[in-house]
C-alpha cells in the first residue's frame, strides 16, 4: 500500500460513500457522476488492496479496513478544511502563528515592547521570532518562507519583494550628560577630536557619516566598532566617547545629543519587507498592518518629545 501519491479527492469520495452507503448519492454530495465515483472507488481499492465497501441490499457496507481508516481520513479532511479556511481569514485572537522577523537590536528596542503590548490585547497566542538575517540573503529567505518579514535600511531587493517605509530618523552625535563637549552646537574640529563608537552589523565598511567626511577629506577616529546599540550606549554613558546614531537611540539612552557638523548625512530609513507571494495572505497582511500602524504611532509620539534630553531635564 503506497499512500504517497494518493489524490486527496479520493478520500473525499471515500468519506461520502461511507456516509451515504450509495454511490449515486455520494456522487451528488461530492459533485461528480456515479461512474466517476465508481472509478474513484476502484483506485482506492487498488491502493489499499481491499474492497473497502461491499454491495448489499442495505447499500454499500464498509469492510473492517474501511472502518479502521474512516476516523483518520475524516480527521485529516477536517484539518485540511481548517487550514484552507485559515488561509482565507485570520482570527487574531485565536491564532497561534509564530512570525519570523529579521531586525536589528535598534528596531527590537523600538518596536518589540509596544508590539507585545498590542499582541497581548489582540492576539495573545501569537509569538515573534526575532533574528538578524544577512542582507544579501534577505530576498531568498523571504521567498523561501524562512522569514515572514525583514525590517532594515533600503535594500537592493528582487522585484518580487514588497516594502514600505516604517520610520525615518536623523543622525546625531551623542555623548554623556556632563561631557566637556555637551552643548547646543558642535564644530567639525570638536567632532573629529572625539573618540567614536561605530555601530554596524558588518565586519568592516564605512558608515554614512564616514562617507560624508570623506568628501571633505576628513576621517574620524573609531575607537570601538560594535554590532549593538545597547552596549554602545552604556559605554558612552560611562566614558567620554561618542557615537553617531539615530536621534531616538540617543534619547532612549538618556544621552546629550547634538546636530552633526557635517552635511550630506542622509537620515536613517527603516523599511518593512515581505515577499509578494504573501501579499494577500491574511495572517501576513494583519501583522503588516500592526507594524505600520505601530510605527506611525511611535513616529507621532517622538515628534512631540523635546529635541534634547538635557533641555527636557531643565524644563
Amino acid at each position: 500500500m503506497n499512500l504517497n501519491k494518493v489524490d486527496l479527492n479520493l478520500f473525499i469520495v471515500f468519506d461520502a460513500i461511507y456516509s451515504e452507503a450509495n454511490l449515486t448519492r455520494a456522487g451528488q454530495i461530492v459533485g461528480i457522476t456515479q461512474p466517476a465515483v465508481s472509478n474513484a472507488l476502484a483506485r482506492l481499492r487498488e491502493t489499499f488492496n481491499d474492497q473497502l465497501f461491499v454491495r448489499t441490499a442495505q447499500g454499500m457496507v464498509p469492510t473492517p479496513m474501511a472502518q479502521n481508516i474512516i476516523g483518520p481520513v475524516r480527521n485529516a479532511l477536517r484539518l485540511l478544511r481548517i487550514s484552507v479556511q485559515e488561509s482565507r481569514t485570520f482570527n487574531a485572537r485565536e491564532a497561534t502563528k509564530a512570525y519570523r522577523i529579521s531586525m536589528t537590536d535598534m528596531i527590537e528596542s523600538v518596536l518589540l515592547p509596544p508590539l507585545f503590548q498590542r499582541l497581548r490585547r489582540l492576539a495573545p497566542s501569537v509569538s515573534i521570532e526575532s533574528l538578524l538575517s544577512k542582507r544579501r540573503e534577505t530576498t531568498s529567505e523571504l521567498a523561501a518562507g524562512r522569514l515572514d518579514f525583514a525590517i532594515d535600511v533600503p535594500l537592493n531587493t528582487d522585484p518580487q519583494v514588497r516594502h514600505v517605509k516604517l520610520m525615518e530618523e536623523r543622525y546625531v552625535c551623542a555623548v554623556r550628560v556632563g561631557h566637556p563637549l555637551a552643548k547646543e552646537r558642535l564644530s567639525l574640529d570638536e567632532y573629529l577630536s572625539l573618540a567614536h563608537i561605530q555601530i554596524s552589523s558588518r565586519r568592516n565598511g564605512l558608515g554614512y557619516v564616514d562617507l560624508a567626511l570623506g568628501k571633505l577629506g576628513q576621517q574620524r577616529r573609531v575607537a570601538l566598532r560594535s554590532q549593538h546599540y545597547l552596549m554602545a550606549g552604556s559605554v558612552v554613558q560611562s566614558t567620554d566617547m561618542s557615537m553617531t546614531v539615530p536621534e531616538r537611540i540617543a534619547r532612549r539612552h538618556g544621552l546629550h545629543y547634538m546636530a552633526l557638523p557635517v552635511n550630506d548625512v542622509p537620515a536613517l530609513e527603516s523599511h518593512l519587507y515581505w515577499h509578494e507571494s504573501t501579499d494577500q495572505d491574511p495572517a501576513n497582511r494583519w501583522m503588516r498592518e500592526q507594524l505600520i500602524e505601530l510605527a506611525e504611532q511611535i513616529n507621532s509620539q517622538e515628534k512631540r518629545l523635546p529635541r534634547s534630553v538635557e533641555h527636557a531635564a531643565l524644563a
